[in-house]
């Protein structure tokens, strides 16, 4: 009977050491995370007022000015990316979860595994030789380009997995009603998976959202509000390496502001997609 409660006791302790020692680590683990944000606040919410959202960069040795067009530029090539990367990674995922075997399901998952870790510099460089050599000009739309492969196996792994938790059963259901295969994939299966999907859209482009390397060789940045998409366009990344690397106290000041504001979209993207996965999570 003792051995038993020695036993009994002995398990307590390690239970309740293992759960302290998670506790502690998780705790050490944020602390980097906190301290980042709460300089990045310090530092850059004094840059951010009506002005810097709203007006254009005026030229050096001139105060003022802002990161409009950084600001519309993001959202435009970020919007691009994305009408880039929605159809094929979607297809791509679709095809993974339908067939499980084959040489091809076998060459697609291989491919989405290497541009998984493939370096955003080198998808910068492809992007580069693909459009901007040959058109012989920077452009906002190889820079879709470039981010829209970095979201591709986001998109394709969220849409495989999501797909793999549908039961079979409403497939077949549908199948056994007559009708066709297609729409069963796209009025069946694939309504019944748009949580999964949409959550790993906006993760995509909160991971696309801070990249420089690949807009350096493809959009190349501008000065000037730009809406044509076959030239030069400014974005957040892009201000934020300028102007932290220039030797002017003011563009400094400036890059504080455009990094908290760029922190301040990820993080909305972030929330935005754990709440989409909360709220529309799949039940069967």
């Amino acid at each position: 009977m003792k051995e038993i409660e020695r036993n009994c006791k002995k398990r307590l302790f390690l239970n309740w050491f293992v759960q302290a020692l998670v506790f502690v680590i998780t705790g050490l683990s944020l602390v980097p995370l906190f301290f980042i944000l709460f300089y990045l606040t310090k530092q850059g919410i004094g840059s951010v007022n009506w002005s810097f959202l709203t007006h254009l960069p005026r030229p050096v040795g001139e105060s003022g000015g802002g990161v409009l067009n950084a600001i519309i530029g993001t959202l435009i090539i970020a919007s691009l990316s994305t009408i880039m990367a929605i159809p094929i990674g979607v297809t791509a995922g679709i095809y993974l979860a339908e067939k499980k075997t084959g040489k091809l399901v076998h060459l697609l998952r291989l491919s989405t595994d290497i541009l998984q870790s493939t370096p955003s510099i080198v998808l910068g460089v492809i992007a580069y030789l693909w459009i901007v050599k040959p058109a012989q000009s920077f452009s906002a739309f190889s820079g879709s380009v470039a981010l829209a492969m970095m979201m591709l196996p986001t998109i394709v792994s969220s849409t495989e997995e999501t797909l793999k938790l549908i039961p079979y059963t409403l497939k077949e259901a549908s199948l056994a009603l007559g009708v066709p295969y297609y729409r069963t994939v796209l009025k069946v299966i694939l309504p019944s998976g748009i949580s999964g999907i949409l959550t790993g859209t906006l993760l995509g482009i909160a991971r696309i959202a801070g990249e420089t390397a690949p807009l350096l060789f493809t959009a190349f940045g501008s000065p000037y509000l730009n809406f044509n998409l076959f030239k030069p366009m400014n974005a957040l990344p892009l201000v934020i390496f300028n102007y932290a690397s220039s030797p002017y106290l003011e563009w400094w000041r400036q890059a504080w502001g455009a990094s908290f504001i760029l922190i301040v979209m990820v993080l909305c993207f972030n929330l935005l997609a754990k709440w989409g996965a909360s709220k529309w999570k799949i039940k069967f």
